[in-house]
């Protein structure tokens, strides 16, 4: 029996590392506190801050039409939800050993798998060169001394360098990055909490649910590359409580934290830093958040060579971060933070239902239609070889129109068209309409649905 690639790459990674190639099997050495530490710096976020204003449903001009509490309500509930959606997304990685594309092979078929991939390539490139813009501004806030392209190539040098030891890059975070992180937010907490804030309650609570779905929405983009890491992990039960606890618990701290600060500059998000900035510790702190953000880049740039392996398995992930590495960096050169809103509304409408179908039929479809685990697993294929099942990529579709329909987002074309399909089949969403909830149950009831009528 062949495998799907006939030769290894000269020489062999650590049997504590990520495999080089699609190959080789993931050694199962991260336990739970590994990826917890993993899930939760990636919870905390720069972004976290700077895009706090988003789960205050901001209008066309950019105004919150909903109040900061009721952005942090709303906040919390999309994180939460989120994080069972990530935490969903985490367990085919550790039952089946595969990463996060290789295992649509099994929902999609194996040629159809290849949409989505290169769907998640681009996101994650997106994400990726967002991360060093970040950086970098973040970094200039600290000190300008340093022209601005001499931050984005030294956070594209330091990404590099995680990605092409990505595992033990897990693990450096859980010894010594973790416990800096707590204690910096703490502090925040206590600065910003000491200060005159204004009243949280002022504002309405109509755009409660597109609130909540720009939060789900920040969750839900690491959906598509769960597995790439949960695949090392010993248990299915870690996996699932690492990547659901572990980054709801600090991505609501951290949207929480950005809030109160967006709270005391009076909602002008372009200055946003500036309580942190302004605390007598303040610029110490904030640059551990600084140099933190690398391990985001990383994920994104790691995630991103794990992923083109599905369409080249022979492809050294090594040589391909470092290409990655320098390609994201270039970008971050030429390129500056635009519509952040639309970029993270467009991102959920995707991969929302996406789950939903790989959820629904991994977890109640033909998995559930066999006898034993062994049998299960089998039934799964993520062969080069399997099949197209153009059924799933259906219920997707549905899922996706639903999402569009209900929160058709603010990127100018894209939404003015589904506006226009809204009063083509008079449709008009309701202000207790989730995008995400209803996409991604709708896309999975359809996924169950076209299981059995296909199955019969």
């Amino acid at each position: 029996m062949t495998s799907d690639v006939e030769r290894r790459p000269q020489g062999e990674p650590p049997a504590n590392e990520a495999p080089f190639t699609l190959d080789e099997p993931a050694p199962k050495v991260l336990g739970f506190w590994d990826q917890s530490a993993f899930w939760a710096n990636l919870g905390v976020s720069l972004l976290a801050f700077s895009g706090a204003y988003t789960v205050l449903a901001p209008d066309a001009d950019g105004r919150p039409t909903i109040s900061i509490m009721a952005g942090i309500v709303a906040m919390a509930v999309g994180t939460a939800l989120g994080g069972l959606m990530l935490g969903l997304a985490a367990v085919p990685g550790a039952r089946t050993g595969q990463p996060a594309m290789v295992l649509l092979r099994g929902l999609f078929g194996a040629r159809l798998s290849y949409a989505p991939t290169v769907l998640n390539i681009a996101q994650l490139i997106g994400w990726g060169t967002f991360e060093l813009i970040v950086i970098a501004d973040a970094a200039r806030e600290l000190w300008d001394g340093v022209p601005r392209w001499g931050y984005v190539v030294a956070a594209g040098v330091i990404t590099t360098v995680l990605t092409v030891w990505p595992l033990g890059s897990v693990r450096l975070l859980r010894r010594y990055v973790t416990v800096a992180v707590g204690i910096a937010l703490v502090y925040f907490y206590v600065e910003l909490v000491r200060q005159p804030l204004p009243d949280l309650s002022e504002g309405s609570w109509g755009g409660f649910w597109i609130g909540a779905d720009a939060a789900l929405a920040v969750s839900i983009s690491w959906v598509p590359v769960a597995a790439d890491y949960t695949r090392h992990s010993r248990s299915e039960r870690a996996a699932f409580g690492a990547a659901s606890v572990g980054y709801s618990v600090t991505q609501i701290i951290a949207y929480v934290l950005g809030l109160l600060a967006l709270a005391l500059v009076a909602g002008d998000s372009t200055r946003i830093f500036d309580p942190f900035l302004g605390a007598t510790l303040g610029v110490v702190f904030f640059a551990i958040f600084v140099l933190r953000e690398a391990d985001q880049s990383f994920a994104d740039t790691y995630s991103t060579a794990v992923s083109i392996q599905n369409l080249f398995p022979r492809a050294d992930r090594r040589v391909l971060s470092v290409a990655l590495g320098a390609g994201i960096t270039v970008l971050a050169l030429v390129l500056d933070i635009g519509d952040y809103a639309g970029f993270l509304t467009l991102i959920g409408s995707v991969f929302v239902p996406m789950l939903g179908v790989l959820a629904a039929d991994f977890f109640l479809g033909r998995r559930r239609t066999s006898g034993s685990k062994e049998a299960e697993l089998d039934g799964w294929d993520v062969s080069r070889r399997a099949p197209s099942r153009w059924g799933m990529i259906a219920a997707w579709a549905v899922g996706f129109a639903v999402y569009q329909l209900i929160n058709p987002g603010t990127v100018e074309h894209w939404a003015g068209f589904w506006r226009d399909v809204q009063e083509a089949v008079h449709f008009t969403p309701q202000s207790w309409m989730s995008a995400s909830l209803l996409s991604f149950l709708v896309a999975g009831a359809a996924a169950l649905l076209i299981g059995r009528l296909t199955r019969r």
